[in-house]
């Protein structure tokens, strides 16, 4: 069918692979950092020219790389907004993820529309600080100019596609993208403007929201541009999970998805309720402490990295000794527990030892997760296996301890950017469709992620009675949080 390309704009970097369209076989990659000054105090800028991405871009793309290439699909980081005047230009700079100065306009937009069940209903998801929405309520608020001159709303990933179609009346964006913007919902598959100018103070012109195998267009160069989408589903596409599938994602914090035929309404609001890139539903719930509840504990005992604490738990056995870590160290989103801390228990002269307080926080780190699972699995959700992601998911520790605590196989894939891959497959099924060689409504069948497989095993039984420890102890400190 021929050779296609997937860019992944992360917060970092860009990086680019180039695919056999029929295999999925990578056969170059192109990498780039993001030239992007540091705020004070180090970190991540909330605000981001977004010319430094096409910058990125470029310099990834250098020597040829893209020679022979035919289409191409676009994966960039989500929650991104990018807000633009009547006549295309930047208002101001793009508002990303990472940015935390919305939290009170999450608030005060959860209460404009009468509460959390109002908006699960309202677009499958309750506002946080990271999403779209808020970030316009927050934009109406504390940058009124600015947002009076807000004529049109782009993601990344719709920014990026639009420049590299050269800037065409027409913008696009897709399901997987938009459902993560707070005003378009994966149920209806509808916009809600009303919403927009609820946080906005008034309508703007939204991106059109195409089918998953769609092209957004054809540059002048005869170069097919695919729908595009959010890293997550990018992700989701690249390392081709299917039904009865999910995906727990260990960083800082941590998250649990799953392919679902529907798309499901929380009134709690502790499921999101995205779209993926395939035309299926993707709902997402995520834990605020995850990795960062191993670096505390390492901290804590003196370790100098995740790998001599996952050496040392290994020195305890299942159930730490009877010790439970509930990991609350950040307050807890699952359960909602916003203004709690975390709570060592079961603390006897035999259980204080280092080793076990190790095993403790990975045992907690993995059952909070296990509880997001649940979550997933009391609402209908197939889970049959997981895809473990994440640097921390090659430690000993993590391995040997979750596929007993999630009750299922286990699975931890080769480490690869899988947002990339799943752009660049979207880029082949475009392609085919164009060419007349693919169905739209089947992708093309790619190579499967070279991975590592875990069974729970004859540990199944000792993992759940460790699992049962935990929600005991749950239970006992925050009755009926879950």
């Amino acid at each position: 069918m021929g050779i296609v390309a997937g860019l992944d704009s992360s917060p970092d970097f860009t990086r680019i692979v180039v695919c056999d369209a029929d295999t999925g076989a990578v056969l170059r990659q192109g990498y780039a950092p993001h030239p992007l000054e540091s705020p004070e105090g180090g970190g991540r800028p909330a605000d981001v020219d977004p010319q430094a991405w096409l910058l990125s871009l470029g310099e990834a793309a250098g020597g040829g790389l893209l020679e022979g290439v035919q289409a191409i699909g676009v994966s960039a980081q989500a929650n991104s907004v990018v807000p633009l005047d009547a006549q295309g230009n930047t208002v101001r700079p793009a508002m990303v993820g990472g940015d935390k100065r919305s939290q009170v306009a999450a608030a005060d937009l959860i209460d404009a529309l009468g509460g959390r069940e109002a908006w699960a209903q309202a677009v499958g998801s309750v506002p946080q600080t990271a999403q779209p929405v808020t970030k316009l309520r927050w934009l109406a608020r504390s940058e009124p100019e600015a947002a009076a001159r807000t004529a049109v709303l782009l993601q990344a990933h719709d920014w990026l596609v639009w420049q590299l179609l050269g800037r065409p009346v027409r913008r696009t964006t897709d399901r997987g993208g938009a459902s993560g913007t707070g005003y378009w919902s994966a149920a209806t598959g509808g916009y809600r403007p009303d919403l927009v100018e609820l946080a906005l103070g008034h309508q703007a012109m939204l991106p059109e929201v195409i089918g998953p195998a769609d092209a957004a267009g054809t540059t002048p160069e005869g170069l097919l541009i695919s729908a595009g989408t959010g890293e997550t589903q990018a992700a989701a596409f690249g390392l081709g999970i299917g039904l009865g599938d999910a995906v727990v994602s260990l960083g800082a914090s941590g998250s649990v998805m799953a392919v679902h035929p529907e798309a499901l309404v929380d009134q709690y609001g502790m499921i999101t309720s995205l779209a993926d890139a395939t035309g299926m539903h993707l709902p997402v719930v995520t834990t605020l402490n995850a990795v960062r509840a191993l670096r505390g504990t390492a901290e804590l005992l003196g370790m100098p990295d995740l790998e001599s604490l996952s050496e040392l738990a290994m020195k305890s056995t299942p159930g730490s000794h009877g010790l439970v870590l509930l990991p609350y160290l950040e307050g807890e989103r699952t359960p909602n527990l916003p203004h709690t801390a975390g709570t060592l228990a079961g603390l006897r002269r035999e259980s204080m030892r280092p080793e076990h307080l190790a095993r403790a926080a990975f045992e907690g780190m993995l059952c909070g997760l296990a509880d997001a699972l649940d979550v997933l699995r009391g609402r209908g959700v197939d889970v049959r296996r997981v895809f473990l992601l994440g640097a921390a998911a090659e430690l000993p520790a993590v391995q040997a301890a979750a596929p007993a605590l999630f009750g299922t196989q286990v699975v931890v894939p080769q480490p690869a950017d899988y947002a990339a891959i799943g752009a660049a497959r979207q880029a082949a099924w475009a392609l085919g469709v164009s060419q007349g060689t693919l169905d739209p409504r089947t992708p093309p069948v790619w190579q499967g992620a070279v991975a590592q497989v875990l069974e729970p095993g004859e540990e199944l039984a000792v993992g759940q009675a460790v699992r049962q420890q935990f929600v005991s102890v749950r239970e006992q400190t925050h009755p009926g949080a879950l």
